[in-house]
């Protein structure tokens, strides 16, 4: 199709997501739909980034592993999904990210971790430990409510502040224009 300015126009971004695949202009692979995005560690995580084995973990110092994180022996975090569904088009995105836990409740989630069950099918409150593109752009936290998931799939995330805009992107959607402003923002933009 061709407009007035002599220029043909390409595939909406609802289009290019739902093709399955785009040719990312900043690392040059190709990516595929659903395309998820992590943070490695937590925010605050003050050291190199390098993982250690979950079997390892250690409740004193520091400790870092791709599902569990330890600061100082009195903050504990793990990792979670935070999913945020695209309009028109099949599949939510998730950003893998760290959150909070008390004590008691991240002794709860290791005790579980293994069986994927946990015995009080809980809902656990944290603090959003990753800023998410200009969703969460500042230092403040943000509540979170934890949800284990059975059969060792990651924690689930869901913004405690309805009206947060990342809360209102949770239970309403995101356009696939708005999707790929966060793809460009992480250097993941279509070329």
């Amino acid at each position: 199709m061709v407009f007035g300015f002599g220029k043909k126009r390409g595939p909406s971004a609802a289009d290019q997501l739902a093709s399955g695949k785009w040719k990312c202009a900043s690392c040059d692979e190709w990516h595929g739909w659903p395309f998820d995005l992590a943070a490695y560690a937590p925010d605050p995580w003050p050291h190199e980034k390098a993982y250690e084995q979950n079997s390892d973990l250690r409740l004193e110092g520091d400790f870092l592993s791709e599902d569990f994180c330890v600061l100082s022996g009195k903050h504990f975090m793990v990792r979670a999904i935070l999913p945020v569904p695209v309009i028109g088009v099949s599949g939510d995105f998730a950003f893998g990210c760290w959150s909070t836990l008390s004590e008691t409740n991240f002794d709860k989630y290791i005790e579980g971790f293994d069986a994927g069950e946990y015995a009080d099918a809980p809902h656990w409150t944290g603090w959003l430990m990753n800023r998410i593109a200009d969703f969460v752009p500042g230092p403040e936290p943000l509540g979170v409510i934890v949800q284990p998931q059975p059969g060792r799939q990651r924690l689930l995330l869901w913004v405690q502040d309805e009206g947060h805009p990342l809360a209102i992107a949770q239970s309403e959607g995101i356009t696939a224009e708005r999707m790929l402003e966060v793809f460009a923002h992480y250097g993941h933009a279509p070329a």
